[in-house]
């Protein structure tokens, strides 16, 4: 098993957290687009990854009627995965309030500009126009993205390029939240204490490497200057945290700004070569039985320069391809490669083990998936389990918000 990454700051377990719409059983898009990378997170990191039922309102908010079955369904899914309710915090985001007090408070400081200039707000109203999405709840789903993560204050956020745009607007709302609100006017004094820690050289290339990111904008600066601090031994987590915030500004970091973990996002081809989607109708299931896998993968569109099967062909153009890259051994793709360019075998052919190799994936998945079907109250106690965590965590910061925006004394009692 890898090594835990741990936060040099507190030296418990880094935190990464992800989230899914339920959308029912998952396809193999799914699957190598997030879930396999969030059971290989795991083993490094304290994973929080939870089902984002509200998410689901913000476009499907009309039809409800099938939201418990297909979060039922997808929880299992990961579980079949390899996701473990024993390293992993599991949970429904419905089931942590906390999400919605976060999102209302941040919403008092986002500027509206922000929230209309999401590249997908406009891309989706778009693509769903038989959808009316002129809500309030859809302009604010990104914010609602941003507490769901800032609730947690993960060390990461794993994402693909697609969602990178979204962390950065998490990354805006937290340092604009503690530009507002961390403000302390013994912070000075206490950074100039933390400071004196720091070996005699060290002190001065911290200087000089914030110096270089406030006036110049040099983020190499920045990601040295970090590195530097949490490598000094001579720090407590108390003053390594003073030193990271005072970095970027003079202000304490209430709520830390998570970085990206950008994780492969591999071309999973649908049945008619397309990007896997349920909504195009072209998926295979994780869990989907050997025969109807095998019919779907033998009609599949390839390269239409195979009209016979004595026409050579070329890999890149053919669908198969993309599921050979990401099934096959690099013996097999050998052979694919030159059975195709020369004709020397046929599609059949060149598609069999790519439906050997994902039967058996899928096999082994649906045996670890039937205990659940079997025993659907188990899936309810891992979300409970998972919830109670959730919202310990999520407890904390919200002292510190609650705190630091004057809705409690200053002492934080009731």
């Amino acid at each position: 098993m890898p090594a835990m990454n741990l936060s040099p700051a507190t030296g418990m377990p880094a935190r990464v957290l992800s989230g899914m719409r339920p959308t029912g059983q998952l396809h193999l898009g799914n699957y190598h687009g997030a879930l396999r990378n969030w059971v290989a997170l795991q083993d490094r990191f304290e994973g929080y990854f939870f089902v984002a039922d509200w998410h689901a309102l913000t476009t499907d908010y009309d039809n409800t009627s099938l939201l418990q079955q297909h979060l039922q369904q997808m929880v299992i899914d990961w579980l079949a995965a390899g996701l473990d309710p024993e390293r992993s915090t599991i949970f429904l985001q419905s089931q942590v309030p906390a999400h919605a007090e976060l999102h209302l408070l941040l919403s008092m400081i986002t500027p509206l500009g922000w929230l209309e200039r999401v590249p997908t707000y406009k891309d989706q109203q778009a693509q769903l126009k038989e959808k009316d999405l002129a809500t309030y709840g859809f302009l604010g789903y990104p914010l609602l993205q941003s507490a769901d993560i800032l609730i947690y204050r993960p060390a990461f956020v794993p994402v693909g390029e697609d969602q990178v745009v979204h962390v950065e607007m998490t990354r805006e709302v937290a340092r604009r939240f503690n530009h507002m609100y961390g403000r302390d006017e013994k912070f000075g004094a206490k950074v100039k204490a933390a400071v004196g820690w720091l070996e005699p050289a060290a002190r001065e290339t911290y200087r000089e490497l914030r110096r270089r990111f406030q006036e110049g904008g040099d983020h190499a600066a920045l990601a040295e200057a970090r590195a530097l601090v949490l490598a000094s031994s001579r720090l407590t987590a108390e003053q390594s945290e003073l030193l990271l915030a005072n970095l970027e500004g003079e202000h304490h970091r209430l709520l830390p700004a998570p970085e990206v973990l950008l994780t492969p996002t591999p071309r999973v081809p649908g049945l008619d070569g397309r990007k896997m989607s349920k909504s195009y109708g072209n998926t295979i299931g994780l869990t989907e039985e050997p025969a109807s896998i095998a019919r779907k993968i033998k009609g599949m569109t390839t390269d239409p320069a195979r009209a016979r099967r004595t026409d050579p062909g070329t890999p890149e153009k053919c669908p198969v391809w993309d599921l050979h890259k990401l099934y096959s051994s690099a013996e097999t793709c050998a052979w694919v490669r030159a059975g195709c360019t020369t004709a020397g075998i046929g599609c059949l052919e060149c598609k069999q083990p790519v439906i050997d190799r994902i039967a058996a994936d899928a096999t082994a998945m649906r045996e670890r998936a039937q205990p659940y079907i079997d025993n659907p109250g188990r899936v309810r106690e891992i979300l409970a389990a998972g919830a109670v965590r959730a919202n310990a965590t999520a407890a904390e910061t919200m002292q510190v918000v609650r705190r630091s925006m004057n809705l409690v004394p200053a002492d934080g009692t009731p």
